[in-house]
């Protein structure tokens, strides 16, 4: 049930008038390399939407969840979040000159919610999500999670500082 186009005739010419409505449905083809709203995950809470002057300003907050991979050890994990909604929504210009890509326009005296929501959710989604802040992620010598001890450790030497190694071997020692 994706999110439903909402019907604003009865606000519009009448500033100050409001009402407040319960969002809920699914958004589809959210997602970046490494976080995406699943297409089955349902998101809500409450909008108010008020006319004023220049259109409709809807306001409020939406949760959900989304998948997350951490950037480091790419372990998957879900989790829940909240984005802030407040934008105003204005009637199509009349002259096509004065349109600004962004804004917001009313179509067919609706608001099309489902890109406010798409828009609010793709600002907050994390660029390169952790799965804890200490994440150690993955060896790059064997690949293995180094926060579960899957890599042994590894005495991996710079092929450049070998001749050092060699020359600390020929140190007399002071035993």
């Amino acid at each position: 049930m994706s999110l439903p186009m909402l019907d604003v005739h009865d606000l519009l010419g009448h500033p100050g008038a409001a009402r407040t409505i319960d969002l809920l449905g699914t958004i589809d083809g959210l997602a970046t390399e490494l976080v995406a709203v699943p297409d089955d995950a349902m998101l809500g809470g409450p909008l108010s939407l008020e006319s004023v002057i220049e259109g409709v300003f809807v306001a409020g907050t939406v949760t959900g969840t989304w998948r997350l991979r951490c950037a480091r050890c790419l372990t998957d994990e879900t989790r829940p979040f909240t984005v802030e909604i407040a934008e105003l929504v204005t009637p199509i210009a009349s002259d096509p000159d004065d349109a600004n890509d962004d804004e917001y326009t009313l179509v067919d005296e609706q608001i099309d919610i489902d890109q406010i929501v798409r828009d609010a959710i793709g600002v907050e989604m994390p660029f390169a999500p952790l799965c804890r802040p200490d994440c150690q992620g993955l060896c790059p010598t064997c690949g293995g999670n180094r926060n579960l001890g899957e890599c042994p450790g590894h005495d991996a030497t710079d092929p450049r500082f070998a001749v050092l190694s060699d020359l600390l071997l020929e140190l007399p020692s002071d035993d």
